[in-house]
């Protein structure tokens, strides 16, 4: 992998949100509806230790470099991307919600990256719906499992993604042209994570699910990937 692998994803429209017919779709993922996007670029997978360690040499050390990083706040993924964005010459930044989903969809409006059904060999998550043990329990190696059509992988588990927007328990009054949600108030918004991690259930690794964290944490199944607005 290079230090940054940016994969075009074309212009198009699609309906962000509950999936047809899905039994775990919850209000946060309501109202569906449809969303408009220019084309973008998006890291074909999230970003690794050694990438991060470049730009942060003491971060996760003694680990794996090819492992998605981890343990980084919101904040601690913008720098990133500014740093690395100004080394490249390149405006980069984290992918916005709606540009996470549709780049997972793919032009499918399926309940997984990939289809409609899950398995341990399509993706990194611990426990089966049942709770049997089903997963390795740590975080694997980016690209260690099949990209979507559109070439991107680790979409769906090992480790979950910061996007650039703040949180919104809902779909009521968000844009429809693929920007992010900006944050109301003074204090530190609670941004919106996607993806679903190594620890989590099949259901938290669904297209259109979604939560959200404090900008300050950082935790051991909480990465990003980077985007950018090109020509």
């Amino acid at each position: 992998m290079s230090a940054v692998d940016l994969i075009a994803i074309p212009s198009g429209e699609f309906l962000m949100g509950e999936t047809p017919g899905d039994r775990f779709a919850n209000d946060t993922e309501r109202p569906c509806h449809w969303v408009r996007l220019p084309s973008f670029h998006l890291s074909r997978f999230p970003i690794t230790i050694a990438e991060f360690q470049a730009f942060c040499p003491g971060h996760c050390p003694n680990q794996p470099g090819n492992i998605p990083v981890t343990n980084v706040t919101w904040t601690d993924a913008v720098a990133y991307c500014d740093w690395l964005g100004n080394q490249l010459g390149l405006p980069l930044r984290l992918p916005t919600e709606a540009e996470w989903e549709y780049a997972a969809r793919s032009n499918q409006n399926t309940l997984y990256p990939w289809g409609d059904e899950i398995s341990p060999e399509l993706a990194n998550y611990r426990y089966a719906e049942d709770g049997s043990r089903v997963g390795p329990g740590h975080p694997t190696p980016a690209g260690n499992y099949p990209p979507n059509a559109f070439g991107i992988f680790d979409l769906a588990g090992n480790v979950a993604e910061w996007t650039q927007d703040s949180w919104c328990a809902d779909y009521y009054d968000a844009p429809h042209d693929g920007s992010a949600r900006k944050p109301s108030g003074t204090s530190a918004p609670a941004r919106a994570l996607r993806g679903g991690a190594w620890d989590y259930l099949p259901r938290l690794l669904r297209c259109s699910w979604r939560d959200s964290y404090p900008e300050t944490s950082a935790r051991d199944n909480l990465g990003f990937r980077i985007a950018a607005s090109l020509d």
